[in-house]
Formats: C-alpha cells, structure tokens, sequence
C-alpha cells in the first residue's frame, strides 16, 4: 500500500516538475536575450508612455499614437490616456495630443487607419474603461480628428488589436476566450488555445476564427488579401485568406520564435513586429514585480507555402526599451512602441 502511495506522489511531482518546465520553455524564460542592432543607432527619445500601439499614413506623413500610461493605472494612479499625432515631415519629432470631445473617455488600445480618399482616413480604436469595452470609430479629414460613433458587444470579450479592411469593417484579435481568472490562467499559463478573431462587417459582430493562442496583433494585407494574425502565447504568425463574405481560410502558420505582438507592413510588403522573448518575465514586468522586460523586433519577408524569412532587426534586455509592441518603418526611421514603457524610441538607420 506504502508503495502505491509513494508511486502516486512520485507520478504527480514528475507531472508538477513537467508542467514547469514545459511552461517556463514553451514562454521563452530560457531563452538567452543577446541585445543586438541591425538597424540604428537611437535617433531621438520621445516621452511618452505606454505608446502601446502605432497606425502610419505614409503618404500623408503622419503617425497616430495610441498612449496609455498602464504603469500607473496599474498603480492606481492617473496617468495619460490619449492618441497623439505625429508629424513625421519634421524632425526633431514632437507628438501633439488629439483633442477629444468632453462625453469621450479613452484608454487606447489596438488601433488602424485606413485611407478612404485623398487626405481622409478612418480611425479605429479599441477602447477599455471600466473593465468595459468598445471600438471607437474616428473621421479624419485634412488633418481634422472627429469622433464618430461608439460600437459595443458581447463579442467584444477582451480585445487587443483591430485592422479596419474597409470603410466601417474591421476584423479584431479578442486575446483571452474566457473572462474567469481559472480560464485566463489556463491560457496564460497551460497554453489552452481558446480565444478568438472576430469581424464587424458594418453591421454586425460575429466570431471567424476560434480556437487561438492568445490571438494579438492584426494586419491586413491589401495586395494579397490576406489577413496576419500574431499568436503571443503559441510564438506563431497566423495566415488567412479572406473569403469574400468576411469568414477566414487559415493557410499556414509562421513559427516566429518569439511572443509577436502588433504586425506592421512597409512599402514592400514585409511585416515588422513588436515582439516579446521572454512571456514570463513580460508577465512579472507587466505586474511590478520586475523593473525591466526584454524587447524584440523581426522582420518577415512572407512567402506562401514556403519557409519565410525572418530576421532579427532589434534585440534588447530592456535598458533601452521594455517590453516593445510594434515598429513601424518610415524611410530611414524606425519608430518603437511598447506596452508600458515610460517612452518610445526612434531609431534611424545607419549609413552604409
């Protein structure tokens, strides 16, 4: 009987040690953070915090910022909680706050732009006030921001990031499927895929792809109508067709190696990530528990149905920049978001 005993606990520590090791490695904790800089040196640093999330109009010249200070919301304490406009025909840099009407409290999150005309834009945001949230749609014309409506549903379960695909239509990464603290540990920590992509076709939400890995960053590309969707937890580029009725075809997954979180498209095609190496000392950065979290930028030159390209562009421990969310590229200028960082970062390329 002894025996049995001492067997059943031997058989339950080996399956405890297993499930944190496999938890630890499956995260990146393991992973060496070797800094590196294939780019450029830091052109300028911009005081901001909690530039989470970037959307460029390149041939307008302009970058909206989504900024939420979470270190101090975190904290219990206010902080800024704005979009900001960047103008990117003048150096140095400065980022100038976008007026917002009085009813209208934002706490950004994912944001898109998308060009309807010459010098007209829509603007989407994902906004969570009150543990409540909503995507708020925005008008921009000749540089002018205005407000124009509030879309709110249960669908809308814990949203990260959206890409509009047209005017009033957006698909929108909801990054957890569960909204009870057993659920979201589950996936956070045993790796169950249960969240979800979901579509808004100007009238309605509905859900288009299930079973996910904490499903973050979204990008559209317009040229190869197809959708990318950044899988955090599983370290995986997610690739769709889009159908012509709005539901999505999964045609491969990219193993990026890394906690990918917003994609951005350049001129060309290729997608720059903000990335996250290491998700558990992300996790404990994120919750005050450590002072710094690495950062990782990839490049991934997309190749369908062959083995794409990535590259590694930027690595750093932190000291330069934690936890980084997304990069955008502009002419010599590559420009660094982050989750929770008390600024961003403008690299500019070095000269050949």
């Amino acid at each position: 009987m002894l025996k049995k005993i001492l067997a059943s606990i031997g058989i339950i520590l080996f399956m405890g040690i297993a499930f944190l090791l496999y938890t630890f490695w499956s995260t990146g904790f393991f992973r060496k953070i070797e800094p590196k800089n294939e780019f450029g040196e830091v052109f300028q640093t911009i005081n901001l915090p909690g530039v989470e999330d970037l959307a460029i109009s390149r041939k307008d010249s302009f970058l909206i910022l989504s900024v939420d200070d979470r270190a101090k919301k975190r904290d219990g304490e206010e902080g800024i909680h704005d979009l900001y406009w960047l103008d990117l025909s003048k150096t140095p840099f400065q980022p100038q706050r976008i007026p917002l009407p009085s009813d209208l409290t934002l706490f950004p999150h994912g944001i898109s732009l998308f060009e309807l005309g010459p010098h007209h834009y829509q603007l989407a945001v994902i906004n969570h006030v009150k543990g409540k949230h909503s995507v708020e749609l925005f008008s921009i014309q000749e540089g002018a921001v205005q407000h124009e409506r509030t879309l709110r549903d249960p669908l809308l379960i814990s949203p990260n990031d959206l890409v509009l695909v047209g005017k009033d239509q957006f698909y929108y990464s909801n990054d957890h499927g569960n909204t009870s603290r057993l659920g979201i540990f589950a996936e956070n920590y045993l790796g169950v895929a249960v969240a979800n992509v979901g579509y808004f076709d100007g009238e309605n939400f509905r859900i288009v792809a299930e079973g996910m890995g904490y499903p973050n960053g979204l990008q559209y590309d317009s040229d190869k109508d197809l959708l990318f969707v950044a899988s955090s937890r599983k370290f995986l580029i997610r690739v769709f067709d889009i159908n012509s009725n709005g539901d999505l075809s999964q045609i491969e997954d990219i193993d990026a190696g890394t906690g990918v979180d917003n994609i951005e498209l350049d001129e060309a095609g290729n997608l720059w990530i903000g990335s996250h190496p290491d998700l558990m000392t992300f996790s404990a950065y994120a919750a005050g528990k450590k002072e710094l979290a690495p950062s990782e930028i990839i490049k991934v030159t997309y190749q369908q149905g062959e083995r794409s390209p990535i590259e590694k562009v930027w690595i750093d421990s932190g000291e330069t920049m934690s936890a980084s969310s997304v990069a955008v590229l502009f002419g010599d200028f590559l420009f660094l978001g982050n989750v929770m960082d008390q600024k961003m970062l403008v690299l500019k390329k070095s000269s050949p």
